[in-house]
């Protein structure tokens, strides 16, 4: 029988598809210049603890394992924590704390102004955003690379109705993508610049679920403070009691009433560590004075009309009495994850076959 001719091969474009057009290193050369990737930053440790927004990143981590709309939109007014928010999810993700389909995912925080700098036109602008956006792209259905989750502030300032801005149009670059399923975005705005410029594009705004995030109680911030209390003792070597934390957030909340929790709290805790620090020397103890001094500065009032009589006579009971609850909704905590933990081992040995 006669050998037949060598058939050509025919290279099946399955077999080219991960033939990227970015390459890693020109990739990571654009993280490098245009982004913050917050879970190597979170390795380093450059972030304090971000507590009381469990809630709200779980949902955050429903939506990002969907199918279909898998991008969020997180709403609320400035100085809420919206960005704190996302370096949540991306603590959660660097402790393995996550579903495995975002496994050593990578959250990378779009730096616009970096990106913007130095170009003269909206479509030089563009230019170097669409590598990076393709880059991502490309490597979505690789299981050899993590998920990339975008992480864009203030995203309103893409879409092309805003005026002035340099970033105007880029959401035009992005919807293809978005289309097709190939890209993760997190967005962040307030309620109302997402209303005005994003959900007035149908094919925008239809590829985002949105999430709500609720400013803090006074008792919430409070414990927010505490979480985030020993790294500021240890940038500023200096002690602060939880009365001076609980104070601090009272009287935010009665005289800076423009501003929002956490936020406020958090800026004027640093500012009364910085004056005692300056008055008093490192390694002491914060002294209330300090506190009124930064809350009388930022506010306009007299600092000595701050010591509320009031206020420090409640100071006791009303720490006494979060410490309690906080302490008893960790114990119920501890005992639910008890309980799972006894009722898979329980399911475990179901399972387990017979002894011989």
């Amino acid at each position: 029988m006669a050998n037949r001719a060598a058939q050509p091969r025919v290279t099946s474009p399955m077999t080219e598809r991960w033939k990227f057009k970015i390459a890693d290193e020109e990739l990571e050369e654009l993280i490098h210049k245009y982004c913050r990737d917050l879970c190597s930053l979170q390795k380093d440790g450059r972030f304090d603890p971000i507590t009381g927004r469990d809630e709200e990143i779980d949902k955050m981590i429903l939506i990002l394992l969907q199918k279909g709309r898998k991008n969020a939109a997180l709403l609320a007014p400035a100085g809420v924590g919206k960005t704190a928010m996302v370096v949540g999810l991306a603590q959660k993700i660097v402790k393995g704390e996550v579903p495995d389909y975002l496994h050593n995912a990578r959250v990378i925080e779009l730096d616009l102004p970096s990106m913007a700098a130095g170009t003269d036109s909206s479509a030089e602008f563009q230019q170097r955003f669409i590598p990076l956006c393709k880059g991502f792209a490309e490597r979505y259905h690789n299981d050899k690379y993590p998920k990339f989750l975008l992480f864009i502030d203030e995203i309103h300032t893409i879409m092309p109705k805003v005026k002035g801005s340099a970033y105007a149009g880029l959401s035009e670059v992005m919807k293809p993508y978005l289309t097709v399923g190939d890209l993760h975005v997190i967005g962040a705005t307030t309620i109302d610049e997402y209303r005005w410029y994003v959900q007035d594009d149908f094919a925008m705004d239809r590829r985002f679920q949105k999430i709500h995030l609720k400013i803090p109680t006074s008792d919430e911030t409070f414990r927010i403070l505490q979480n985030l209390r020993p790294g500021f003792e240890k940038h500023h070597r200096v002690r602060i009691g939880d009365d001076a934390l609980f104070t601090i957030v009272k009287l935010t909340d009665e005289h800076m009433r423009r501003r929002t929790q956490p936020d406020k709290s958090i800026i004027m805790m640093d500012a009364a560590m910085a004056r005692h620090v300056k008055a008093k020397g490192i390694n002491t103890d914060l002294e209330m004075e300090s506190v009124y001094a930064a809350i009388a500065s930022e506010t306009g009032l007299n600092a000595g009309a701050l010591a509320d009589e009031k206020l420090r006579k409640t100071l006791g009971d009303e720490v006494r009495r979060i410490n309690e609850e906080t302490e008893a909704e960790e114990r119920l905590r501890m005992q639910a994850a008890e309980s799972w933990g006894r009722y898979n081992t329980d399911d475990d040995d179901l399972k387990a076959p017979p002894p011989e």
